[in-house]
């Protein structure tokens, strides 16, 4: 169920996120956070969600049981080898 709760813009657009809210969200106070329009609706997520979620994007393009890691190492060392 989604929460409503009336702020306001102030000079410089700033807007206040209610505490309970950066809690759920796992915002800090200083903590950077990207802010987007989806459909009229402005987002804000933390660093750390957007992380996650390009992470999780990217997961479903590699094949299971495949190491992006063991072949980026792989490639830096054929690369190495034909200098």
């Amino acid at each position: 169920m989604q929460t409503f709760v009336k702020t306001r813009v102030t000079q410089g657009g700033r807007i206040v996120i209610p505490a309970d809210m950066r809690k759920q969200l796992g915002i800090e106070i200083g903590e950077d956070v990207r802010v987007s329009v989806d459909d009229g609706s402005l987002v804000i997520r933390s660093q750390k969600e957007g992380i996650r979620k390009a992470q999780e994007m990217f997961r479903r393009l590699v094949p299971t049981g495949t190491s992006i890691v063991d072949e980026l190492i792989a490639d830096r060392r054929k690369e190495a080898a034909n200098e």
